[in-house]
């Protein structure tokens, strides 16, 4: 069988796919799974091009770390073959452990693990069904390779996944502050002394990848429609899976089923292979389908979350630099008890406060380091004659307060 397949990028065009193994992976039914979960979750209620999967991204990434390992080899810096395909695989299946809308999964069906951890699990099973291929991919993946830069490309403050994900989330939905000049930085990746660096000439490239970071952040990711819809998603997920431990038996496909109806931690994963095979089998249809369904639920709260989502009625959200009002919150705690014929511990479904954040860069380990003219090596932050830079570095925290519509008119 002909396993040197093209594959038509909307972002990059033609991508080759580097080898046979590479290939098999990626027909691999872990990785074929990616084509169902949307990279961005719910942000497709705001900006409606937002439809691009998990699969597009790591077939993204895979072909920017070619490119990347490419410039690197010729300024010099030995890269085996072997070496070559192992990162190659680490950044292919970085984000095979991704469940169905992604972080929202996180928070409510599983608990206590994270997609990272499933991936380190999904890779070594898959590094067992390859008979030990996939060795020195993990190592790198996990950091334990002699070679550190390797890792760095993969997981770091410039790392490929970075460099795809902003390119590609800023052109599927159309935000232009995302877009990045991620051929010029891989154009200046160098490495010293076993860390990554970039070129002194690249410094503004640097400067225009991290700031696009933070825009993408508070236009996209934080965006408060965004929000809205990735929150109303967890409540159902959370109702549903408190009605799953009281008894009811919701509607769900089997894998949902049983992660709706039993606890499974962090140990229940390493404990039962059969746990990990079952999470293997969901994607976004699975959780939409049921929501779908339970729209005409007995249950007020689920049917009315399950239908609002449906029908794009959102939370409310408001984004303040300070805590809501504890008044507030009681108002409208009390305007829901009045609209919903619900229990006062319930109210949390349609009235609650949270915090989101934002940390665009990191000083310290891990770090962009920028090689400069005369040999020296320096923080970005240092190095950078941009004095926006040092607000990068802070994190910058913000409160939320949700609530559904019905209880702010009851409100005015």
């Amino acid at each position: 069988m002909n396993k040197k397949k093209i594959i038509n990028d909307p972002v990059y065009g033609f991508i080759t796919i580097p080898s046979e193994l590479v290939f098999d992976l990626i027909q691999h039914p872990y990785v074929q799974r990616l084509r169902y979960i949307k990279q961005l979750g719910m942000t497709h209620l705001v900006y409606p091009g937002a439809l691009h999967t998990r699969f597009h991204h790591a077939i993204g990434a895979m072909h920017l770390m070619g490119l990347a390992i490419e410039t690197i080899k010729s300024k010099g810096q030995a890269v085996s073959s072997d070496e070559e395909e192992a990162v190659t695989i680490a950044i292919l299946l970085h984000d095979i452990g991704h469940g169905p809308f992604s972080h929202a999964l996180e928070h409510t069906i599983v608990e206590g693990i994270s997609h990272e951890h499933i991936s380190k699990l999904l890779m070594d099973d898959l590094n067992q069904q390859f008979d030990g291929k996939l060795h020195l991919a993990l190592e790198i993946f996990n950091d334990r390779y002699h070679k550190r830069f390797l890792h760095q490309l993969v997981s770091g403050q410039l790392d490929i996944d970075r460099m795809d994900y902003l390119n590609r989330d800023s052109f599927f939905t159309g935000v232009s502050e995302g877009v990045i000049s991620f051929d010029r930085i891989i154009k200046m990746l160098d490495v010293v002394d076993d860390q990554l660096v970039v070129e002194e000439k690249g410094i503004y490239s640097i400067e225009k990848f991290l700031i696009a970071r933070r825009l993408m952040y508070w236009q996209v990711y934080l965006h408060k429609t965004v929000i809205a819809a990735e929150q109303m998603l967890v409540k159902i997920l959370e109702r549903a899976k408190e009605l799953s431990g009281q008894g009811r038996r919701l509607f769900a496909s089997p894998c949902f089923a049983y992660f709706l109806n039993n606890s499974i931690s962090r140990d229940d994963f390493t404990s039962d292979p059969r746990n990990l095979d079952r999470f293997t089998k969901l994607d976004d249809n699975d959780i939409f389908t049921s929501i779908k369904v339970w729209c005409n639920d007995e249950d007020l709260i689920l049917a009315t979350l399950c239908s609002h989502l449906i029908e794009r009625n959102l939370y409310q959200v408001e984004i303040t630099n300070e805590p809501p009002s504890v008044e507030k919150i009681n108002d409208l705690s009390e305007n829901a008890l009045n609209e919903y014929e619900i229990e006062e511990d319930d109210t949390s479904y349609f009235v609650f406060t949270d915090t989101i954040k934002n940390n665009a860069y990191s000083v310290g380990d891990g770090s962009i380091k920028i090689l400069m003219k005369d040999g020296i090596i320096q923080d970005i932050t240092t190095a950078s004659d941009n004095s926006n830079l040092e607000a990068l570095v802070r994190t910058v925290q913000k409160y939320i307060l949700c609530y559904v519509k019905e209880v702010k008119l009851l409100n005015n």
